[in-house]
């Protein structure tokens, strides 16, 4: 039997990588809000409403953040946006959300 050779990842192939394992319902959701909220090049997306549309497409709260499935940041970026993420910090009370600006 041939030995399977295994070699590490290279940095350029992270992003396409890290796509292959988020089911496509998360980025189909992070597409819509941002379609629907995208004012002046940018848009706020609020992270409670990625999350609703995806338990509502059957998939799992627990799974959906155990996974890192939200964490879509570098492929966002590799497609020509400019990606920021914000939470609350201690004594804060407002929901997390990201922010996508069209690279210029």
């Amino acid at each position: 039997m041939a030995k399977k050779i295994v070699t590490a990842v290279k940095p350029a192939e992270v992003v396409n990588l890290k796509k292959s394992t988020i089911p496509a319902e998360v980025l189909e959701a992070f597409n819509s809000l941002i379609a629907e909220n995208l004012q002046n090049g940018e848009a706020r997306v609020v992270q409670n409403e990625v999350v609703k549309i995806l338990v509502e497409k059957g998939l799992n709260r627990e799974e959906i953040f155990k996974k890192g499935w939200l964490n879509v940041e570098e492929i966002y970026m590799n497609a020509g946006w400019r990606v920021g993420y914000d939470k609350p910090g201690y004594n804060e009370s407002y929901e997390a959300f990201f922010i996508f600006k069209a690279k210029q």
